[in-house]
């Protein structure tokens, strides 16, 4: 018979709450200071590029373009969102989406550096300590739904229940304010612990250090690694050409479009969008202008013999995708206005599409986006006639507007006070 073997060592703490249960030699004041100063720059610009983006979806414009009801105060900073720079959307929403999904690997080692505070008994020793528990609580939870509706939303495969942005939206202000709170209350012991490198006092220093496989700092180049691969691979998707390629991680790079004059990126394809090929012929479809004058409707052909424009404008999406500038052609939005009694102050426009469900199938422009020269109803892009999935027979293209104002197949526009 074997001798038994020796039992499980009693001093051993076999319970999360105790000090010398998490053994890691890498936790340390040091070490989550750095990645709490990372997150404190990215988290603020995330913070404020959302706000941003939300914005230009002119949200106090109609019901049709707001999906977060009843925002309230939460809507102080709204303003009419402008034209220019033309690439104002594809920048900001650009670095939203690719420092949100670079900071991934930063979040999950700070979550992890400070993971034994989220066990430590007593859960609260004083008012003081008990306001960061919570701001931790709160922080870990908004990051993690923050960060992973934001990364279902971008993969186009969103599963919670509900609309992604009034989730999104209210989610931000909740984490945020977690974050402020944490800031102010940390912040003095963080920069204490950046100016004494060697010293480490804290409850994030284990006991029972295990043996060390690595240093701290290579534990922080190893997180700086896998930010730089998450960069890597998702920055091309705002961009055309080879390094678009590159984009892998997201659902509008590494993929060829096609080739031609409308061989660049779609979003949502007419056949996806149920648009009938019968209902977009010359024979039969119809765009209905109405305004304080009246209605008309126009062929496409009487379209055609309006005053055609162009201009020179990207497509940008909320998903952080874009494209390099195409070249449209058609009518000015301000010239269809003047059709129907606008002469010289063209209003906001409703627009709606010919598809028939499905979230932006309507929108709504401001009436400085209607004014601008180059807000065209496109009837063609780079020399030739849009194709089904780039709108044909015509669509919307307004400068620094995001991608879904942008409406495809467009059936009629109400001008007017919105």
């Amino acid at each position: 018979m074997r001798a038994p073997g020796p039992g499980p060592d009693p001093d051993t703490p076999r319970l999360p709450s105790s000090p010398g249960f998490w053994r890691s030699p890498l936790r340390g004041p040091w070490f989550t200071s750095v990645l709490g100063l990372v997150l404190l720059v990215g988290i603020t610009v995330l913070f404020v590029t959302g706000l941003v983006s939300y914005a230009a979806y002119n949200p106090d414009l109609s019901p049709v373009n707001d999906k977060t009801p009843d925002k309230g105060i939460l809507g102080f900073y709204l303003f009419a969102w402008p034209t220019d720079p033309h690439w104002l959307y594809r920048l900001n929403q650009g670095v939203h989406v690719t420092l949100g999904i670079t900071l991934i690997p930063v979040l999950l080692a700070k979550l992890w550096s400070v993971v034994p505070r989220l066990f430590a008994l007593p859960p609260a020793r004083s008012l003081a300590h008990a306001l960061e528990r919570i701001s931790l609580l709160l922080l870990v939870g908004g990051a993690l739904f923050q960060f992973v509706t934001g990364v279902l939303n971008i993969q186009l495969d969103y599963v919670f229940p509900g609309s992604f942005y009034p989730l999104h939206f209210y989610g931000a202000w909740v984490f945020f304010a977690a974050f402020v709170a944490h800031v102010l209350l940390r912040m003095p012991t963080v920069l204490r612990n950046l100016r004494h490198l060697r010293e480490e006092r804290n409850d994030l220093v284990t006991p029972r250090p295990a043996e060390p496989t690595f240093s701290r700092r290579g534990a922080l180049w190893f997180v700086g690694g896998g930010s730089l691969l998450l960069f890597a691979t998702t920055v091309g998707q705002s961009f055309d050409g080879p390094l678009r390629r590159t984009a892998l991680l997201a659902p509008r790079g590494g993929g060829d479009p096609g080739s031609g004059p409308n061989g660049f990126q779609i979003n949502k394809t007419a056949a996806y969008a149920r648009i009938d090929a019968a209902e977009t012929g010359e024979d039969v479809w119809r765009l209905t202008v109405t305004g304080r004058a009246g209605t008309v409707r126009l062929r496409r052909d009487e379209l055609l013999r309006l005053p055609l424009h162009s201009a020179a404008l990207p497509i940008a999406c909320v998903e952080g995708w874009s494209t390099s500038d195409q070249w449209w052609r058609g009518v000015r939005l301000r010239d269809l206005a003047a059709l129907v009694g606008y002469d010289d102050d063209p209003p906001d426009v409703f627009v709606e599409s010919l598809q028939r469900s499905g979230a932006f199938r309507e929108a709504a422009l401001r009436a400085n986006q209607v004014a601008d020269p180059r807000s065209l109803l496109a009837l063609y892009v780079n020399g030739e006639e849009l194709s089904p999935d780039h709108g044909h027979p015509a669509r919307i293209i307004v400068p620094a507007a995001p991608g879904v104002l942008n409406t495809k197949w467009v059936a009629r526009m109400t001008f007017g006070d919105l």
